[in-house]
């Protein structure tokens, strides 16, 4: 903006700075404890630090018994304030797992995403998309999360700065690498993390499936399989995201979860029904 000048000439108006962000974008104050907004929707706005009101100068309360005035208004400066802005990725399915557990690969086979593969841990160091197209055309988001050790939540390895990104999914994959000895302490050390992260992620439906059964006998998987449903008390898939073999059935019930919890966000937005109105009859 600037300032009136003389001749009855207003000051100019200060135009709008807009910041466009992406969407799942959240903005909180300097601190980073408290947050302002949660942009989770396209063309959601928010006004954030509004400006300066403008002064009023004498030519304002000039009248016809006042043609001098010598009362004005000062203008008033804008707010001024430091903001972080945090990034939580939006997607519908949420791959999980230790290192090299095989979440890469199962992103590279059901969508177009090409995410770093290699024989070692930490390839992938970013989350990753990729939109999964299934037959009658449906489709889902699905992110490779970077994998997760044990003491995540407290920073060690990659640290926690991709646990956020869980709390939007709505449904978690667990890959379990099934070429290791014990699939059970794996899963434990998963589950530890996240709940230890925060008590949201215990209620996101979760499917679990034996990575890598391209490498093992029969009897094996059976072991493993065994282990896990002890463990999670949960149903475990066998999968090979090398192969492709068992991919269509974790899938499919990805698919009926993620609709299940849509249908359920959709009923908790819904506005209550209003009471009728009083009638005598």
């Amino acid at each position: 903006g600037g300032h009136g000048m003389g001749k009855s000439r207003t000051g100019a108006a200060g135009e709008d700075a807009t910041l466009k962000v992406p969407v799942g974008t959240q903005v909180f104050d300097e601190s980073g404890k408290v947050m302002l907004a949660d942009l989770t929707e396209v063309g959601e706005k928010i006004m954030l630090a509004e400006g300066g009101r403008g002064g009023l100068g004498n030519e304002h309360f000039k009248s016809s018994t006042n043609r001098a005035p010598r009362r004005t208004v000062p203008g008033e400066a804008g707010v001024e304030m430091t903001l972080r802005l945090r990034l939580k990725l939006i997607a519908d399915v949420g791959l999980l797992g230790l290192p090299n557990a095989g979440k890469s690969t199962f992103l590279s086979r059901v969508s177009r995403a090409k995410p770093k593969i290699a024989d070692y841990p930490f390839t992938t160091l970013n989350p990753q998309l990729g939109i999964v197209l299934m037959s009658g055309q449906r489709s889902f988001v699905a992110a490779d999360i970077p994998g997760l050790i044990e003491g995540a939540s407290e920073g060690v390895g990659l640290g926690y700065q991709f646990l956020r990104h869980i709390e939007r999914c709505r449904v978690l994959i667990h890959l379990i690498d099934g070429t290791e000895d014990d699939v059970g302490t794996n899963y434990k050390t998963i589950r530890g993390e996240l709940d230890k992260y925060s008590s949201a992620l215990e209620d996101k439906p979760e499917i679990i499936a034996l990575n890598k059964c391209d490498a093992l006998d029969k009897k094996t998987i059976a072991k493993k399989i065994k282990a896990l449903k002890k463990i999670s008390g949960a149903e475990v898939f066998q999968l090979s995201a090398v192969t492709g073999d068992g991919l269509n059935e974790i899938l499919e019930r990805a698919w009926i979860e993620v609709q299940g919890n849509i249908e359920s966000e959709v009923e908790a937005k819904a506005p209550a029904p209003k009471d009728p109105k009083w009638s005598p009859l």
